[in-house]
């Protein structure tokens, strides 16, 4: 028997398989207890670099490996595909679905690391126009977004037609993300593609960052964010600040500046970087133990990552409201890491820990090639010293010996030389999140409902062995009759 699988043992069900996920389950390897890890994606996504997917500098496989390869050696950990649609508290189940077929999966203790998702602030219908930086599949669509502006913009200039708003790319937030997404796509248009086409000229391709705070990276401080937006005005980005958004359209954004002036911006292009949202899973959560949600949806845990009235529950990282903690990677690392301790000193009869404490390790952001920011503790840097920091700090904690080989390949390509090794984009990611979300019941509405019961399925099997066994014979029949290719009778 697998060891995973033995009976009686303490099972531990993990929601999600990003950084809370991934390390709370590494934490637990050598514990007595069975491990399933409950994730809507097959693989462990490292948010941080999504940017350089939709650039073209590194491939989604490169930032998310599958979750199942990273744990074949942890013989004490499964993984099950599925969203979590429910957590029964009292019952201790978590319910998951996957394609309309729905899983329940009881725990003695849970961590739930679910992360969080992109806020539109009450517009989720700015969604179909400006995707966010949540997902490969947000990723890929950008991706697809950009390369296809640079190539109607080439379409449309032969034409003779304007191409400004197809050459104009706009970025909705200053924070680490946007800035970075911002930088990258001055990279592209100003050095990478200015060889490429022949009816445009890409250098003069306008990006804007427009933000309603009135700096670049708050996070980092006064001082980091004032360097930061110069430096983005060195690359010829135009940033917005005190730029409200209100509104979002195919053909671009309408801002609004603190004096009540609006502007219109003509743009096709548009990447939404501002905002984040709690996941849903805090609403359950929240109904049934009383703890408080904050405005991003964050529940009120206990100072050891417990939830009221539950001390088997535990939940980390950005769904987390406590002591004004950011919603960044090393807080959903270190809550794992707590919560898998805790478990197993609960199970060792050992007494518990002290509350939870955050230390931070400091904060990272690239402008553009060999230029970043950081700060770390009172340590304030900017320009190469900066950028060789990023570079440390994401190498290490990519998931995989083969990704920071090939990752390093692919950034001495880009930030060394002049190119981008991905740059192929389709249709297909354009508009396939668009195309789903029309079909009714999502990708369910794809597969056949799951039967209801034995009977359903042995005469489903029946039904297609009978058509396979008809059209094996008829092939054979062309063949041995040689009338394979031959022209059929006249009826």
């Amino acid at each position: 028997m697998e060891e995973s699988q033995k009976p009686g043992r303490h099972q531990v069900v993990v929601i999600g398989s990003g950084f809370g996920g991934l390390f709370g389950t590494k934490a637990l390897k050598r514990a007595d207890v069975d491990v399933t890890v409950i994730a809507r994606t097959s693989h462990h996504l490292f948010q941080p670099l999504l940017y350089q997917v939709a650039t073209g500098i590194l491939s989604e496989g490169e930032i998310a490996p599958s979750t199942r390869e990273v744990l074949a050696r942890q013989r004490n950990a499964r993984v099950l595909l599925g969203e979590v649609t429910g957590i029964d508290l009292a019952a201790r189940t978590v319910t998951s679905q996957v394609l309309g077929r729905a899983t329940v999966t009881p725990y003695d203790s849970l961590i739930v690391a679910a992360g969080a998702g992109q806020s539109y602030f009450g517009h989720d219908e700015y969604a179909d126009f400006a995707p966010g930086m949540k997902s490969i599949d947000d990723a890929l669509e950008l991706r697809a977004r950009i390369f296809g502006a640079f190539e109607l913009a080439e379409l449309e200039a032969a034409r003779g037609e304007n191409v400004d708003s197809l050459l104009t790319f706009v970025v909705v937030g200053a924070g680490p993300t946007g800035v970075e997404m911002a930088g990258q796509i001055a990279e592209l248009a100003h050095r990478t593609l200015q060889h490429d086409f022949r009816s445009i000229n890409t250098k003069r391709a306008r990006v804007i960052v427009v933000d309603a705070a009135g700096q670049v990276l708050p996070p980092f401080g006064a001082q980091l964010g004032a360097r930061t937006k110069v430096a983005l005005e060195k690359l010829g980005i135009e940033v917005l600040l005190g730029a409200m958004v209100t509104n979002v359209d195919e053909n671009g954004i309408e801002v609004q500046y603190k004096d009540g002036r609006t502007e219109q911006i003509a743009a096709v292009t548009k990447i939404w970087a501002a905002g984040v949202q709690a996941s849903s899973l805090t609403k359950t959560l929240s109904e049934q133990t009383g703890a408080p949600l904050d405005r991003s949806g964050r529940i009120r845990v206990n100072p050891d990552l417990t939830l009221p009235g539950y001390p088997e529950v535990f939940v980390v990282g950005d769904m987390i409201d406590l002591e004004h903690l950011p919603g960044v990677a090393q807080v959903a690392i270190q809550g794992a890491k707590y919560a898998a301790a805790e478990i197993k000193r609960r199970l060792g009869g050992k007494p518990p820990q002290k509350p939870f404490r955050y230390f931070d390790k400091g904060s990272l952001a690239t402008i553009s090639r060999f230029r970043a920011v950081a700060l770390i503790g009172g340590l304030r840097l900017t320009g190469f010293v900066a950028w060789l920091l990023w570079l440390g700090v994401h190498i290490v904690y990519l998931t995989g010996f083969k990704n920071r080989v090939t990752a390093l390949g692919h950034w001495a390509v880009s930030f060394v030389g002049r190119g981008r090794s991905e740059r192929t984009a389709t249709e297909q990611q354009l508009f396939g999140r668009q195309a789903l979300e029309r079909l009714d019941g999502g990708t369910a509405g794809l597969v056949s409902a799951p039967p209801d019961d034995g009977a359903a399925v042995a005469a489903a099997i029946a039904a297609r062995r009978k058509e396979l066994e008809e059209q094996a014979l008829a092939e054979i029949r062309l063949t041995d009759s040689g009338e394979r290719g031959q022209p059929e009778a006249a009826s």
